[in-house]
């Protein structure tokens, strides 16, 4: 008799992402994902392959995840510099504490090193700066490339935060998001429902 899939392929690259994150890429093995997802190494091996072809997919897996998301948060956003703030905030809540945001920098050279994945980042980058252009496009002011500079702007606000993460990550992305688009659009200090 054949034996039933247990977990979905899904959900088993949600095990294999957990391993990631908690010890880096190189923890993830057959062996560690059968502990954790309780399946046989053999069983793993039958769906997934190679050890080459579990870290990609469990890559993708992630990209999948990220791009719903960005998408949900990006539908609900609100068309104000508030609405690209509470944006960026939502997406950095997945990052937690200094420990889950050093870990996934250590995800994130596997996606480098993946061409096809590094397809999917450049994607996602046009998505984040097309959801920021929305929100900031009836903003008088606003440079016709404002979502690429807010999305960079972001993206060095985590890093610093990284060295020193005495505030919690969104309350840091919150405050110097804030201040970054009072600066640049020239936003009265008050203007909370603009920024």
């Amino acid at each position: 008799m054949p034996r039933h899939k247990l977990l979905s392929d899904s959900e088993v690259l949600d095990h294999a992402l957990e391993l990631m994150h908690a010890r880096g890429p190189q923890a993830l093995t057959f062996a560690a994902l059968a502990r954790t997802s309780g399946l046989a190494p053999a069983t793993l091996v039958q769906r997934f392959g190679s050890k080459a072809e579990l870290l990609h997919g469990a890559l993708l897996h992630a990209w999948d995840r990220l791009e719903r998301r960005t998408a949900e948060l990006g539908d609900a956003a609100a068309p104000t510099p508030a609405g690209a703030v509470a944006f960026l905030v939502g997406l950095s809540e997945q990052y937690g504490g200094i420990d889950n945001y050093a870990d996934a920098l250590l995800v994130l050279r596997e996606d480098l090193l993946d061409p096809e994945v590094r397809t999917r980042g450049t994607a996602w980058h046009a998505s984040l700066t097309t959801v920021l252009d929305g929100c900031l496009a009836g903003t008088p002011g606003a440079p016709p490339d404002i979502g690429e500079m807010v999305a960079t702007y972001w993206q060095g606000s985590l890093l610093w935060w990284g060295f020193d993460p005495r505030e919690p990550v969104v309350e840091h992305v919150e405050r110097t998001l804030t201040r970054f688009l009072h600066s640049v659009l020239r936003l009265p200090t008050g203007d909370t429902g603009r920024a």
